[in-house]
């Protein structure tokens, strides 16, 4: 016997209605997803917002310690960073190869800040690795007794214009690798212990947007590629030392108005090593990544909608014309 369902006539109507008026399955799912994508996007601005321009920095001498070691003390953005930590209550160890500069830096620092007491440690940080060596101990000996609560490894070294890699000459790539990777690997590991063992302290490393902003860097393939193993340091012992209260961070800049930039004139993208330490300071602590100006993040931001391919045709492309243009100036044969 077959069997048969019904209803009443207004009972039929209100069914047919309520079916007809549910949203189907994958309209929900979509509409989940989109909100759920829209609110994402509005944390990550507000979070931005809160670094770049609300959460304040921390009181470094207090949360670290009373003195900050700084390469690359000397100039640009070593300079700025050293009279701003003087102004900020921090006693300085300058490291740098040239001994009148250090010492004019030395009483800047101290006529910005007159409680501020000034040590300078003379260290080619190119040099071989006998210098490299001895640099390293001399600096640990200047640090001995006193409590060092920030390190920031600011030197840094490039080539003097884009090249080809077989172009570039052994002792310019060479230079490079000493000042941005031993150099730098030598003296952290000449003041992380210490740090580790009172259970405070801050490390710095100045990485560069060459090495994660942008897929690749071409004609400046060593400096990037220098840079690419401070970041990847810097965020390897950041989980090896937080237990140990030591904060291990990776600055990311831009272009800064320094003699290391190759892009000279004036920019909204480009500030003054002063307007740039500003910034870094504040940040000092944070997250084991960042890039601290903000305009720098903006141009992180909009290079990551683009694609590789896009991108690494750009960097090419500059590169080729910036060595073009400094062997035209030269007389030599350019290599498209």
């Amino acid at each position: 016997m077959a069997l048969t369902t019904w209803c009443m006539p207004m009972q039929c109507k209100h069914i047919g209605r309520s079916r007809r008026g549910s949203p189907p399955v994958w309209f929900v799912v979509l509409l989940a997803l989109g909100l759920h994508a829209a609110l994402v996007s509005v944390a990550t601005f507000l979070a931005w917002l809160h670094r770049a321009f609300i959460r304040p920095g921390k009181d470094l001498a207090l949360r670290y310690g009373a003195w900050a070691v700084v390469t690359g003390a000397t100039d640009g953005i070593g300079r700025a960073l050293a009279l701003e930590l003087a102004r900020g209550g921090l006693h300085l160890v300058l490291v740098g190869r040239n001994p009148a500069k250090l010492s004019r830096v030395a009483k800047e620092a101290q006529t910005a800040a007159p409680s501020c007491k000034v040590k300078s440690v003379v260290f080619d940080l190119a040099g071989d690795a006998t210098e490299l060596s001895r640099g390293a101990a001399r600096v640990l000996e200047a640090v001995r007794g006193l409590d060092v609560g920030l390190l920031v490894n600011n030197a840094g070294a490039t080539y003097p214009g884009a090249a080809y890699f077989h172009e570039v000459e052994t002792p310019v790539w060479e230079a490079v690798v000493r000042v941005n990777v031993e150099a730098a690997t030598r003296i952290a590991r000449a003041v992380v212990p210490a740090m580790a063992n009172k259970g405070r302290g801050a490390v710095v490393n100045v990485g560069s947007g060459s090495s994660v902003v942008v897929p690749s860097f071409p004609l400046y393939a060593v400096y990037a590629a220098s840079k690419a193993y401070i970041d990847q340091l810097s965020r390897s012992l950041s989980v090896e030392y937080k237990r140990y209260g030591v904060d291990v961070q990776c600055q990311i800049p831009l272009y800064v108005a320094t003699k290391m930039s190759p892009v000279k004139g004036d920019s909204p993208f480009i500030p003054s090593p002063e307007e740039y330490v500003k910034a870094a300071i504040r940040c000092i602590g944070y997250e084991p990544r960042c890039v601290p100006y903000w305009r720098h993040s903006i141009q992180w931001f909009l290079a990551s909608l683009m694609p590789d391919s896009a991108l690494n045709l750009w960097r090419l492309q500059v590169g080729i014309r910036k060595r073009n243009e400094m062997r035209a100036l030269l007389g030599q044969k350019e290599l498209s």
